[in-house]
């Protein structure tokens, strides 16, 4: 895991000033890699490159980037890992005089410099092409690779969007790099703020791909390469990412040649692919370990990396002293029945809060999912131990794990009948009572419900069930269920809402399910711009490397050939997931309402919370940054503190970007 930087200017500059330029680009991620770095420029061709780097796979200086073929054809920056790099240097035999044009004493070992990925990958490009050697890779990458002979500049995402790259024009300058902070640092950088991205920001608390809070910066898009052609002035009118893999693509193949095999087949095939993906993500030359929730997701990696260890893995499991809020205990009880050697970290309500000056900074752009507060502290925990730690991520998207991915269609078949005027008088019901009183009363009852009814918040889903109500089908309950501000141009001044895939059908993939279609667009939204972003920016703060065994390309492609009923049955989710953990982990342990990742934002906002919360939220300071209309934000404000109405989601959004505003 490292970071990558650089810039193509392609009338050229001067040697001395871009190395200093890209030096001081490159330090501003260098909690991206702390082991290493490296500037490589070519001045007659205006390119840069430079280099963060956290060794992983082969510490010595044979991994060094940026990292030049054998040819001296390709020069390349990398950050992320090849998990098959192995397998493909093994392919690569038969063409040992492309590896090294001037072998040593014949000994095909001397063909390669060391045993980096990176060095892997270019060999790759040598033979294979480019295109065709992701194709072979089974891993998360992000890459900038320039081509001396064609002088083309490419750049390179994973699959499923594990590792950031942004992108864009300033000027007569092409920039780009892991995080925008890097950007920013270079002269022809413009800090002008896309209000249509802020827009976006209100309704997803993210900024969803490919925009970025910058006017002229975007995301590459996952499973695609962008060359920028070779014309220079054709370059922002032309060039565009083309994908090398399509989840849509995918998800429809999956109708055509679906999985056949009984319910015990089916629970064997995944369990063998996902050994083998958690067995590859275990590849490194440093200390590994993995978070562990005690959830199914986490749960099944760890238990799958114990299966095939020879030493207790090393877990790590953050936990709250607010009871509601503390999963602690349950992945104690799972890592003693593994016999993993875990480590828990209880904090205070005190040392949460103490992460907020800094959320920003990590971050680097608005985003306010306010579960990456105990993630941030999950991953600092980690890298005191270990330098590499595999997460659960990913399962509830492919397997169905999200309780909208059951409840939607449900909802909708015992609301869809009535009258809308009827909708309303059960919605106007709903709300004579506050959350907090529904909290109360849920609290007397739950004992009486089964599992699958027992839900954390349940004041919070009674009031989006309000909104809910008002739907005109169960496609508008999805788009309800995953936004925040439902009118965010109301709020932003000077914005339109720019289309995304949740809002544009033309994009969605052709499925037969409402329910796999809402998994299909989690996987291309939900959980690049807010699960992976979150889990990326918190870890690599600390360079702390995350990999995601769910999210091997393989698993993907076979979780889409499962019909729905081995996802969701009898209304709970991730049937098959379930089914593969109960091989090594006792279902008692694990069956308990899904409490995600959450801290008590609600109250830390009338607490603790409030004099900060309230200088970010100052009417006269809105009215003068001039992005908000300030009315309907301080209404929210006043019903939250009065406890009338729990805006926490909504106000955390804006409040993340008001700091951001402070150190942007």
């Amino acid at each position: 895991m490292c970071g990558l930087t650089g810039f193509w200017q392609p009338g050229g500059f001067s040697t001395e000033r871009a190395k200093a330029t890209l030096a001081a680009m490159a330090t501003k991620i260098v909690h991206r890699g702390p082991d290493d770095t490296g500037v490589w420029v070519d001045a007659d061709a205006g390119i840069g490159l430079a280099h963060r780097r956290l060794a992983i796979l082969d510490l010595s200086s044979a991994g060094h980037q940026p990292m030049v073929s054998p040819s001296g054809r390709f020069v390349l920056v990398f950050n992320g890992e090849i998990y098959n790099h192995l397998d493909l240097r093994e392919e690569l035999k038969g063409h040992a005089l492309v590896l090294n044009p001037s072998p040593v004493s014949g000994l095909e070992e001397k063909y390669w410099r060391g045993h980096s990925d990176t060095e892997t990958l270019l060999a790759g490009f040598e033979v294979w092409g480019v295109e065709a050697t992701l194709k072979h890779t089974i891993g998360m990458f992000a890459f900038a690779l320039w081509d001396r002979a064609k002088r083309t500049l490419t750049l390179a995402r994973d699959r499923l969007g594990e590792k950031p790259l942004y992108y864009g024009w300033q000027g007569d300058t092409f920039l780009f790099g892991s995080e925008l902070k890097a950007l920013k640092v270079h002269p022809a950088f413009k800090a002008e703020i896309n209000r249509d991205a802020l827009s976006l920001f209100l309704r997803h608390n993210c900024i969803p791909t490919p925009y970025a809070i910058y006017q002229g910066i975007h995301k590459l898009p996952p499973g695609t390469l962008l060359t920028l052609p070779t014309t220079p002035h054709a370059c922002s009118a032309d060039a565009a990412p083309a994908s090398y893999w399509s989840l849509r693509e995918v998800a429809e193949h999956r109708q055509t040649q679906p999985f056949e095999g009984n319910d015990h087949e089916a629970v064997a095939a995944l369990d063998n692919l996902l050994r083998d993906a958690v067995r590859r993500q275990q590849l490194a030359d440093v200390p590994l370990g993995a978070f562990l929730s005690g959830g199914v997701d986490s749960s099944v990696v760890v238990a799958l990396m114990q299966a095939q260890a020879s030493q207790p893995v090393k877990t790590f499991t953050i936990g709250f002293h607010e009871s509601g809020y503390n999963e602690a205990h349950y992945a104690k009880a799972v890592a003693h029945h593994l016999g993993t050697d875990h480590t828990e970290l209880h904090v205070t309500s005190e040392e949460a809060q103490a992460v907020i000056p800094s959320l920003s900074k990590i971050y680097d752009e608005p985003f306010a999912d306010s579960s990456q507060i105990p993630t941030f502290l999950v991953a600092q925990l980690t890298r005191r131990h270990v330098t590499v730690s595999l997460s659960g991520d990913g399962g509830d998207e492919l397997f169905g794990g999200y309780n909208r991915h059951h409840l939607v269609n449900s909802i909708w078949r015992k609301i869809g009948w009535m009258p809308i005027s009827t909708r309303k008088l059960a919605a106007k019901s709903i709300t004579a009572l506050s959350p907090s009183a529904w909290d109360r009363l849920y609290g007397v009852l739950a004992g009486w419900l089964p599992p699958r009814l027992r839900f954390s918040q349940p004041g919070d889903k009674a009031y989006k069930l309000v909104e809910i109500l008002s739907a005109a089908d169960s496609n508008q309950i999805y788009h309800i269920l995953i936004s925040h501000w439902r009118q965010p141009l109301d709020l932003v001044i000077s914005a339109n809402e720019s289309p995304t895939i949740l809002s544009n059908p033309d994009q969605w993939a052709t499925l037969s399910d409402f329910e796999q279609r809402m998994m299909y667009l989690d996987t291309m939204s939900y959980l690049p711009d807010d699960i992976l972003v979150k889990v990326d920016r918190a870890a690599m703060a600390v360079s702390l490397e995350t990999r995601v065994p769910f999210l091997d390309h393989r698993v993907v492609e076979f979780a889409w050939r499962l019909p729905l009923t081995m996802k969701i049955r009898h209304g709970q989710g991730k049937w098959i997931l379930r089914r593969v953990l109960d091989q090594y982990v006792p279902r008692a342990l694990i069956e308990r309402p899904k409490m995600g990742f959450a801290i008590p934002l609600d109250s830390w906002l009338r607490g603790p919370l409030r004099d900060w919360a309230e200088a970010l939220l100052d009417e006269s300071r809105l009215r003068q940054e001039g992005f908000f209309r300030s009315p309907a934000i301080r209404q929210k404000w006043a019903e939250h503190l009065a406890g009338t109405h729990n805006w926490q989601y909504h106000l955390w959004d804006v409040l993340m970007f008001q700091a951001w505003l402070d150190i942007k």
